[in-house]
């Protein structure tokens, strides 16, 4: 048989029968739409999340108080020891550091005028604009004061700002915040929204004030932004040594930007991955689906397998023909279910826009692929009990 013809039977024994091969195609077009736009979801919620961390940049590490280490069966063993101020001003004085940022963060009420409400107040260093790669929209960030000593500056957020002060130039303006008189000396770009936690409806404060308004004798964090003049390892390596020296114990947890990175896109790729193989449980009901058609098939088909066999065809290319129909079957359902794909993207880019949804088209042809895949698996059984059928009780039975 050549290829022409053997293409040629494969088409018309599926258009035989347009009505039942449409329906087949159907329930493998749901699993492959399920598939491919679960998939697409999960991608698009990992590049939005990698892209989300990336924005602060890359050569940065950050410190936090405590050493967690794993003991055996005895669990986990925790120590905590302040990181100071003074930690952090050590910090800035290493080689190859461009900027350090110690973080303290709370909850407070500030007061403008006749507004007021409770919102998130970050007490940080003078650096952290420069270091976060925020913007300034209007004045200025909190000036050098050396960590200590510090003036009662604030810098609202642009969520804060539009609440408190509408329309009005905040520049210069009074705020209190917690009880405490602060002067506005400057506004925050917008910068969206990180893990639930809206970076605009937050305040800035110098640490050391936030330190004293929430009572705490400890940084939450601090942040240490280094130069291209050395390696993130070698950073890190400096710094342990440093903090070791001053705490007298390695009782801190160093995370540099690439372990972050790293855990985040294994986690999400894992999800992404899970995400998916829930979706290819409607792909399994569709390959249960063309089992079903191409078993009927074979017993609607007996007198016509005895026929080709009777003209000459072997046993391999009736295998090969009905292995053919299965896949071209699962093809058709994997285009239909693409395009079903498409429509959906392009409804949910149109109402549902905040939505990360990304197409790419290595997970479409791998899409096509598994479909042809899940036809070539479910029609092997058929195929093979066609190639085995008796020429001649095949006849018989006519």
């Amino acid at each position: 048989m050549l290829l022409n013809d053997w293409l040629r039977w494969v088409y018309h024994a599926v258009t035989t029968a347009r009505l039942r091969s449409l329906l087949t195609a159907l329930g493998i077009s749901v699993g492959i739409a399920a598939v491919t736009l679960l998939t697409s979801i999960g991608e698009g919620i990992r590049v939005y999340m990698m892209d989300s961390f990336s924005q602060f940049g890359t050569r940065i590490i950050a410190i936090t108080p405590g050493k967690t280490e794993t003991h055996g069966l005895a669990g986990m063993l925790t120590t905590i020891r302040p990181l100071s101020l003074d930690d952090a001003r050590a910090l800035g004085q290493l080689p190859h550091v461009n900027a350090v940022v110690p973080v303290v963060q709370g909850t407070a009420k500030i007061e403008a005028g006749r507004y007021s409400r409770d919102t998130d107040v970050y007490g940080v260093g003078p650096d952290m604009d420069r270091a976060w790669k925020f913007d300034v929209a209007m004045g200025r960030f909190l000036p050098e004061d050396d960590l200590e000593n510090s003036r009662y500056f604030v810098v609202l957020g642009s969520k804060v700002r539009d609440e408190l002060f509408r329309n009005s130039n905040p520049l210069g303006a009074y705020v209190r915040i917690s009880g405490s008189r602060f002067r506005v000396i400057g506004t925050m770009e917008s910068k969206g929204q990180l893990l639930g936690f809206d970076l605009d409806d937050a305040l800035y404060i110098p640490a050391d004030i936030a330190m004293q308004m929430f009572n705490k004798d400890t940084l939450m964090e601090v942040d240490v932004v280094f130069r291209e003049t050395t390696t993130s390892e070698d950073m890190r390596e400096r710094i342990r040594q440093l903090l070791v020296r001053r705490h007298g114990d390695e009782d801190f947890t160093l995370f540099t930007q690439e372990d972050m990175l790293a855990a985040l896109d294994k986690i999400l790729s894992m999800m992404k991955l899970a995400i998916g193989g829930l979706g290819s449980v409607a792909l399994v009901v569709g390959g249960v689906g063309v089992l079903t058609i191409m078993t009927t098939a074979l017993k609607e088909r007996t007198e016509e397998i005895g026929l080709l066999r009777a003209i000459g065809c072997t046993r391999r290319q009736i295998l090969w023909i009905f292995l053919g129909e299965a896949v071209f079957l699962s093809a058709l359902g994997g285009a239909l279910g693409l395009t079903i794909v498409g429509i959906l993207v392009i409804v949910l880019n149109i109402f549902v826009p905040g939505l990360p949804v990304t197409l790419q088209p290595f997970y479409m042809l791998m899409s096509l692929a598994l479909s042809c895949g899940v036809g070539l698996a479910a029609g092997i059984s058929p195929a093979m009990r066609a190639a085995s059928v008796d020429p001649i009780e095949a006849l018989r039975s006519e």
